[in-house]
This record gives structure tokens, sequence and C-alpha cells, in this order.
């Protein structure tokens, strides 16, 4: 039997990619499209042949939803969908205020619902193979790690900071940062971070370098600025080095591509991706998850661990210095 699901809000880019993938699962019926703006929401439902409706409709009749809201609007979805008791896949961040993705998670915990938040790249080959790689102990020890999330501003409610919570720190960190907790099972204990803004008039940062410490001692460094021109031939990259006492593994999550150059009056250069879809194994996974009452691969409680090293980031940046992590929860 299918499992109904649905697009709560289709405020976020990644939307129309979550749509995409809910219309190749064959285990998911894509049940509508609720969004704030009429017209947005009407134009994607119209594109993946489903139904644009209210909130309360889509409650109704949805076992999931995927919340692509604003991120300062994640929470009110998240509260209403378990209220409807109707499980959640969030995008990411979970929240931008960390006592907001707290109260989310608690939320969903005493409605008895299932709340994940939207980390694809965990699904990315590259990233399966450093994880097996890890496993089988040929790296030895892990005690530094490089990671880039470099792309372009995408514009929009992205640079209000009323809605998103920030800039490039907000958006582009917590992909990067959920690698690292997962894959080596340490949270970051203390943040020192710079941005600024180089690239675009927009009032919030599009550039950022976080330098962090595990609670184990290791080091971590992320740039995950907005750097990228809209010439740029591939949308950014999300990359990971790490450094071992054994041995060095790097990741790059988009580097399956081919090299198109084409001929006569079409010359330009294109790098289309061949690799596997993390989107939709992430959407897949989620609607396993509801269909067999589990966790998705990525916790509420996860998401909330990132949202607080976000909030540590912008501390240390109006700071000056570094800052430690407050989890809350410990």
């Amino acid at each position: 039997m299918s499992v109904p699901v649905g697009i709560l809000s289709a405020a976020h880019v990644h939307a129309g990619a979550y749509a995409a993938a809910l219309d190749t699962n064959a285990d998911a019926e894509f049940v509508g499209v609720a969004d704030e703006d009429a017209d947005r929401g009407r134009r994607l439902a119209d594109e993946h042949g489903t139904d644009y409706c209210s909130t309360d409709e889509l409650l109704d009749r949805a076992a999931g939803v995927v919340v692509c809201a604003p991120n300062a609007a994640h929470r009110d979805r998240i509260e209403a969908a378990a209220a409807a008791g109707v499980d959640v896949l969030c995008e990411k961040p979970l929240a931008a205020d960390p006592d907001d993705a707290h109260t989310a998670v608690a939320a969903c915990e005493d409605a008895g619902v299932r709340l994940g938040v939207a980390m694809p790249l965990r699904f990315s080959e590259p990233v399966r193979r450093v994880e097996r790689t890890l496993d089988d102990g040929t790296l030895g020890g892990v005690h530094a790690v490089t990671g880039t999330n470099r792309g372009r501003c995408p514009g929009g409610w992205f640079v209000d900071p009323s809605r998103s919570g920030g800039g490039a720190v907000v958006d582009h960190s917590p992909h990067v940062l959920d690698l690292v907790h997962h894959l080596l099972g340490e949270r970051v204990r203390e943040v020192y971070a710079e941005s600024g803004t180089r690239f675009n008039d927009i009032p919030v940062e599009d550039v950022n370098l976080l330098s962090m410490e595990l609670g184990d001692g290791t080091q971590i460094t992320l740039d995950g600025s907005w750097s990228r021109p809209d010439e740029w031939p591939t949308w950014g990259d999300a990359t990971l080095e790490l450094h071992g006492t054994d041995g060095v593994a790097t990741v790059d999550c988009f580097d399956q591509t081919l090299l198109r150059v084409g001929s006569g009056g079409d010359r330009d250069a294109t790098w289309p991706f061949w690799g596997s879809n993390p989107d939709r194994a992430l959407v897949a996974d989620f609607v396993d998850a509801v269909a067999n009452g589990r966790e998705p691969a990525t916790t509420g409680q996860e998401g909330a661990a990132v949202a607080a090293v976000i909030e540590a980031a912008y501390r240390s940046i109006d700071r000056g210095e570094a800052v430690s992590v407050d989890y809350r929860d410990e």
C-alpha cells in the first residue's frame, strides 16, 4: 500500500527535487502541495500532477509531509503536523533558533510522530564509501578534517535575515556539520567563525570560515560560502578531506560527472551528473520510515545539534572569539 506524502510549503529551492523524488517512488502517493504562496504552490502541484490544497487538507490526507518553508517558519509547520499525527521530514536547518529546534523535537516526541531532517549528503555514494573506510579502520584515528560547501547565492528569502536566520552560515554549513557528526561520532565542542559579505549586495554574509574542535580534540575547518558566480558550470561543491594516523581520505559528493564540450556553434562545456541521486534516496528513506514506524536517517535530535553549532558560529562572529556550543540536551 502506498504511503500518502505531501509537501508543506514549496518555498525552498529543494522542493522541486523532493517532488520529483515522490513522483518516482513506487511506495509513495504524492497527495498534494500546501503553500502560503498560492501561485507557487499551484505551480509545483501542476508540474507534478497533484493537488494544491490548504494545510489542513494536506495534513488530513497525508501520513508524512516534507516541510520546505523558510527557516524561521519550520517550527510552526512541524508543530501543526505533529498535532495532526503526521510524520515530518524538514528541510535543513531544523530551525534557525536552537530553542525552536528543541521545541519542534519535543512536539513530535509528545505526539508520537517521527521527525527527520533533510540531509541528503548522507546518501551520497562518495560519502558512503568513506564511511566504509572509516568503519574498517583503514584511516586509523582521524585528527583533522577540512570541508567545503561552496555554491551560489540563492537570493529571495534566503537573504532576508528575519526569514532565514542568517546567510551562508545557516544555509550551507548544516550539510557538512551533519556529515562530521555522523561519520566521526563526535559533536563540535567549540567554534571560532569569521564571515563577510564580498560577492553580493545583501544584508547577510556570503562568505564564512568555521574553525572547530570536536569533543575528542579533532580539528575541523569548513568553508560554506556563497562564492560561486552564476556562470559557474556546476551548482557548487560539497567536499571533505579526512586526515588519519594511517591515511587520508577525500570525498567530493558531486564529482560523479562527465565533461561535455559542444561542437559547431555550441562550444560551451558542461558537467552532466551521472551518479546516484541523494535526494531520491533521502525521500525513499523517509517514505520507508513512515511506512515502518522507524526514525528517519537524520533524526530531529541530530538536526537540533547542528542548529546549536550554527548558533555558536554566529555568537563567535559577533564576539570575535571562540565560543563553546550549547547543546541544551547535555
